[in-house]
């Protein structure tokens, strides 16, 4: 494994840790940040690990499709993907009617 696969997932590991110390304590918009923030960490790390270019990116459904084009099978569905994109924001900043 590489060394830069590794830093990926360990902060990876350190965010799904978070997520379920979060949860715990009934703080789920910072847990589910961090849920989301774990699963891109660890696709960034299979991208780092095999080589592949990555454009700076949040997106997990884009991940899984760049890692699919290399025909390396993430077994998230695209719902799964979807749902977890639509995580990302709304956890990071707080929607105020239709200004951002």
């Amino acid at each position: 494994m590489k060394s830069e696969t590794k830093i990926w997932l360990d902060y990876a590991e350190e965010n799904l840790k978070s997520s379920k110390i979060l949860l715990d304590n009934k703080l789920y918009n910072p847990s589910l940040q961090n849920t989301q923030q774990s699963v891109e960490k660890a696709l960034k790390a299979i991208v780092v690990e095999y080589g592949i270019n990555l454009k700076r990116t949040h997106d997990i459904l884009e991940l899984k499709y760049l890692l699919q084009r290399k025909d390396i099978i993430v077994n998230i569905s695209d719902d799964e993907c979807d749902l977890l994109n639509a995580i990302y924001l709304p956890s990071k900043y707080p929607m105020l009617g239709n200004h951002l």
